[in-house]
């Protein structure tokens, strides 16, 4: 399958000795040597088969040459692929190595790859436009997350954690530990163009700590506090939070992350000697995302200590309290917690 000067051939030649090499790939023989005995670069035969992956056979077949009808656009239908692929991949996944995000340089070095077509950056703006593509923050999730073990939670987990609080009378709670520091900072402020604004702000740095449970019924419990957060420290959580649900004649049901001190044999003990009135339960591992109390360390952090300039610890921890004493004041605030699409589940 010896092919010199490949870019000599026909259209179509080139069509097969592409086809040909992909699938000697695909019956076992390695990029590197089917790229050898095909005479063309290691890097050309990784593009046609990351061509195979995402289109298939149709990915590898020859486009015309010359310019595009259409002034070099691509046509409605390619554009959808197009917007396919930005979706359900990554830049790397599709052969972009040098983009760890999908801008729109990212997406015309797609284009061009697959279709030959250059696009402005303008008009990329206009293509993922048409197909229903904005630019938005990207949710991050952690590389070691056990998707079985996700899948596991959602499905057969926490519908049994649910059915069973039902059974038994428990309140469902998902806690959570935050950090706040002084040099916290959240917003823009004006400023003449090219010159970054300078806000005064403390030297010294300080910071404080928030332990909190949030239902689905609107209901918060908090404690703020400035020591190293420990196994001592949950349990007297876990015993205040037990002892304010109990007075409403429930049980407590838990649920909160891996966190080293929610496992501690401390912990273990004190739950063993209390489990009619409190349970915990732990997800899956690296999974904050699924963890509605996460909305409210994100909602403190941006609408408490982030818009203030605390003088000293007392005056940080004072802040944080009356944000949450103030948001206890108002279940809905809580409940809308549950309406991002990651914590949907957890809804009543």
């Amino acid at each position: 399958m010896k092919t010199k000067n490949s870019g000599r051939l026909s259209p179509s030649a080139q069509e097969e000795v592409r086809k040909r090499a992909v699938q000697a790939v695909l019956s076992g023989q390695t990029q590197r040597a089917v790229a050898r005995t095909t005479g063309v670069s290691e890097h050309a035969m990784s593009k046609w088969m990351i061509s195979y992956r995402l289109f298939g056979e149709e990915g590898l077949n020859a486009n015309p040459r010359g310019r595009p009808e259409g002034g070099g656009r691509l046509a409605p239908e390619d554009g959808k692929r197009i917007a396919k692929i930005v979706v359900e991949n990554t830049p790397e996944k599709v052969g972009l190595s040098g983009y760890w995000l999908w801008t729109r340089d990212a997406v015309g070095e797609l284009i061009n790859m697959n279709y030959g077509v250059d696009y402005s950056r303008s008009s990329i703006g206009r293509l993922l436009r048409r197909n229903n593509l904005t630019p938005q923050k990207p949710a991050k999730r952690a590389i070691q997350q056990n998707p079985k073990a996700v899948e596991q939670w959602l499905e057969v987990d926490y519908p049994a954690i649910r059915k069973l609080a039902q059974a038994e009378n428990a309140e469902i709670l998902w806690g959570d530990e935050c950090g706040f520091r002084s040099d916290h900072q959240t917003g823009t402020t004006y400023g003449l163009r090219g010159q970054t604004p300078v806000i005064p702000s403390q030297g010294n740095r300080f910071s404080c700590n928030m332990i909190s449970a949030i239902s689905n019924y609107g209901s918060l419990y908090f404690r703020v506090f400035t020591c190293r957060f420990t196994s001592q420290v949950f349990i007297d959580f876990l015993r205040r939070l037990s002892r304010q649900i109990g007075q409403n004649g429930k049980k407590a049901f838990l649920i909160v992350d891996n966190h080293s001190a929610h496992k501690s044999k401390a912990v273990k003990k004190w739950l063993g000697k209390h489990h009619k009135e409190i349970r915990v339960y732990y997800l899956p591992g690296y999974s904050p995302e699924f963890n509605p109390d996460e909305y409210l360390n994100n909602d403190v952090k941006s609408n408490a200590v982030g818009r203030i300039h605390a003088a000293d610890r007392d005056e940080l921890e004072n802040t944080v309290r009356s944000y949450l004493r103030s948001t206890q004041k108002y279940p809905n605030i809580v409940k809308a917690f549950f309406n991002a699409d990651f914590v949907k589940y957890a809804r009543i």
